[in-house]
């Protein structure tokens, strides 16, 4: 690594540089230096991942601090010489950000203030200083991993520019702090990495609000902020240094990060302090990320954690819990876990909110804490342990994605999805439920009855319409007739569809074939889903199941022994043992993933494979 140097009057510089490992406060190495122009660094192997300041000094009194002057400071990170050795979990440092608030305010020096007609579109990332802005957001959780013994390695945010080589091996991406400032390159490694099956964790606010660009092999960020102003646009309009959610650029960052600055909160200024006052409300409280916090629904936590800006997902209250509506790009399997009102913000800045929340995206989940000092909060226990769950969860390198709460799910005895809807039996045995098959914690709602109640065991419906039998829900009564009714939450009636086998526990219904099970002999029977007095016929043992279900055409149970699964075929080929499931009364699918009614009255998700 190397060096330019000169010193208060331009001249060579006389003095000595000190390199300090800035997370774990360990001064790597010292030099004294005479007349030079250059000073050459060559990193010992030995020298951790971490983040790194070099400080040159010359013969001027160093007052208060070496740090008295940013622009005798580099600051540089050194990447793990193999990558995931010592840890799964690789931290990013937003270069990129605190070069672009470097200088602010001086004409042709820095990206801000943001309309001033002098400020730079172009800056120099080899010159000096460019270290972290006073207010050190990114500082807290960095000291926190290191104080924590928690193994981290760590790269700069431009090395995820044409970063899917780096990332492969790692199974989580921490974002940290404020990182504003994306290339198109960086958010296409860190959008693969995740859809591939690794993890994102956010701990961040106004994350990849603005795109940039790196021209000059590297040396030079771009960002002109002005479509008509950045030439790129008649050139690759998709590559224009505008925010990614502005025309022509139309990628809005919540579609990867799940939340978004535009419908966030700001305080600037004097503004600032109101920061300290504000405070998350739980929403969630069963979802794994909660897990051993001790908290419940509407409690408060992480106060001092919000701000100076923050990042939300509009949100539908209308069915008293906070669901994304997903029309601002937010992912339709955004999860809100905690929520904040900052409207009353709009004096400070920007009035809005903020909302804690995870995601799937492709393979991969991503968290995000949506607030740029998350880890001034760390001292609040809630607080540590959501971020300890957050890392132990992301970063496990189990073979399979684990199972996460969706909901409640209190007595449910049935359970299916049909036409968009999930629909389950109460547990009078009678009431139909449904709600959407989101994964956020809605309430379920029962279907107006048509007629008197008709006890019910088990419910199925068909994976596509079967003719001439249409989508519909299925049950099994409690005098073993088969049942059949429209798919909807309003008032339907059941109609007979025929008899089932005595005692049938379990039904589903796959390639025009219906299946039951009796639990009381253990025995697996099909049938032709129409004429409706069709025999069945018995096609062997049933893997001990108690619930079925179909999902990508392939028949599920779930029994004392996990999950089990068979093709539809019409012989007796057993079930056999999918995964470790936890303990379940009742299986249903939906969307690729299996949904679950656990003991304790949990509606879980868990993927197929």
């Amino acid at each position: 690594m190397r060096f330019g140097l000169t010193a208060g009057d331009s001249g060579p510089l006389t003095g000595r540089v000190v390199v300090t490992d800035v997370v774990a406060e360990v001064v790597r190495a010292t030099a004294e230096i005479a007349e030079a122009t250059a000073w050459e660094l060559d990193v010992p192997q030995d020298w951790p991942s971490s983040l790194y300041r070099a400080s040159f000094h010359d013969h001027r009194p160093e007052v208060p601090e070496a740090e008295r002057d940013a622009e005798y400071e580099v600051w540089f990170v050194v990447r793990a010489a193999r990558p995931a050795t010592t840890s799964a979990i690789l931290v990013s440092i937003p270069f990129a950000t605190w070069r672009a608030y470097h200088r602010a305010g001086e004409p042709g020096r820095s990206i801000y203030y943001a309309e001033q007609p002098h400020r730079a579109s172009r800056v120099d990332l080899t010159a000096p200083g460019g270290g972290p802005p006073p207010e050190r957001w990114e500082e807290p959780l960095l000291r926190w991993l290191h104080r924590t013994g928690r193994p981290v390695e760590y790269c700069s945010g431009f090395d995820l520019h044409d970063g899917a080589e780096l990332l492969a091996p790692y199974r989580l991406l921490v974002v940290n702090g404020h990182d504003e400032y994306w290339t198109a390159g960086m958010r296409d490694s860190v959008e693969g990495f995740v859809r591939k099956g690794g993890n994102l964790a956010v701990f961040a606010g106004n994350t990849a609000w603005w795109q940039i660009r790196l021209e000059d092999d590297g040396r030079t960020m771009v960002c002109h902020r002005d479509a008509a102003a950045d030439p790129m646009t008649a050139v690759d309009p998709a590559l224009a240094t505008v925010e990614w959610s502005a025309s022509p650029v139309d990628r809005p960052e919540n579609t990867m990060t799940g939340v978004s600055f535009r419908a966030g909160a700001g305080a600037w200024g004097p503004g600032m302090t109101v920061m300290g006052e504000e405070a998350y409300t739980v929403r969630f409280a069963d979802h794994w990320v909660f897990e051993g916090t001790g908290l419940s629904d509407g409690d408060s936590f992480a106060r001092g954690s919000l701000g100076y800006e923050t990042d939300a997902a509009e949100l539908d209250w209308s069915l008293g819990v906070p669901r994304s509506t997903g029309r601002d790009g937010t992912p339709r399997s955004f999860t809100t876990l905690a929520t904040a009102d900052l409207r009353h913000w709009r004096v400070y800045g920007q009035g809005g909110w903020a909302t804690m929340g995870t995601h799937r995206l492709g393979a991969g989940t991503v968290f995000n804490a949506a607030t740029i000092c998350w880890g001034r909060a760390l001292g609040d226990p809630a607080v540590d342990r959501v971020t300890r769950n957050v890392l132990d969860r992301l970063s496990c390198a189990s073979p399979t994605p684990r199972w996460h709460t969706v909901g409640p799910a209190p007595g449910l005895r049935a359970l299916t999805s049909c036409e968009g809807l999930l629909f389950a039996v109460a547990a009078d045995g009678s009431t139909l439920l449904y709600r959407e098959p989101s994964d956020q914690n809605l309430p379920w709602t029962a279907c107006p009855a048509d007629g008197p109640p008709v006890e019910l065991r088990c419910l199925a419906a068909p994976r596509e319409a079967c003719h001439p039998m249409p989508l519909a829900l299925l049950a099994v009564t409690a005098d073993d007739r088969l049942v059949h009714r429209a798919p909807v939450p309003g008032a339907a009636p059941w109609a007979d569809a025929g008899r089932v086998p005595e005692g049938t526990g379990a039904l589903a219904m796959c390639d025009n074939t219906l299946f039951a099970v009796t639990p009381g002999d253990d025995t697996l029977h099909h049938r032709p889903a129409h004429p409706a007095d069709a025999p069945w016929t018995v096609l062997g043992p049933a893997g001990k199941a108690v619930s079925l279900t179909v999902l990508g055409a392939r028949l599920y149970g779930i029994g004392p022994d996990g999950v089990l699964s068979r093709p539809p075929v019409l012989t007796g080929l057993p079930f056999t043992p999918v995964a470790a499931f936890p303990p379940a009364t009742v299986l249903a699918s939906h969307a690729g993933r299996l949904l679950a009614v656990t003991p304790d009255g949990r509606l879980i998700s868990h993927p197929a494979v």
